[in-house]
């Protein structure tokens, strides 16, 4: 049962952030305020720069609006995985080894967060590592 709570829990805080990141991202695709520049003339030149990679058919704003999107629709589904694995628990047979899969991906997001976010994301994300940890080790150990 403690099990289940921890791995919602973590789930939960991951689908939160990820939805509100997602909802974010579509504001800024309209109107950028959120997770753009706070300077309007790099906001400007993202918008007229072109990726090389994309030899002109992408813009560095469209990159940075498509990485936003994808990067919240991973956090989506590892949110809904972790909760699936909750509600899996007592009716199906789950490894230890998959919870320890799911606080190790925890770990890589918060290792990312340590580095590169600030505050409330990294919070979040340490917040939903140690509720897997948890889970792991009560249920493994």
């Amino acid at each position: 049962m403690m099990v289940g709570a921890l791995l919602a829990i973590a789930g939960s805080i991951y689908l939160l952030f990820a939805g509100l990141h997602m909802f974010y991202t579509f504001l800024d695709s309209r109107h950028p305020r959120y997770l753009a520049p706070d300077d309007p003339a790099l906001v400007t030149a993202m918008q007229g720069a072109k990726i090389r990679m994309s030899r002109g058919e992408m813009t560095m704003w469209q990159g940075w609006i498509t990485f936003n999107y994808t990067h919240s629709i991973g956090g989506l589904v590892f949110g809904g995985l972790c909760i699936v694995v909750a509600m899996s628990l007592g009716r199906f047979a789950v490894s230890p080894w998959a919870l320890l899969l799911l606080a190790g991906i925890s770990g890589l997001y918060l290792w990312q967060g340590m580095r590169y976010w600030y505050r409330v994301p990294r919070t979040g994300v340490l917040l939903a590592t140690l509720c897997l940890v948890a889970a792991w080790a009560v249920y493994a150990l």
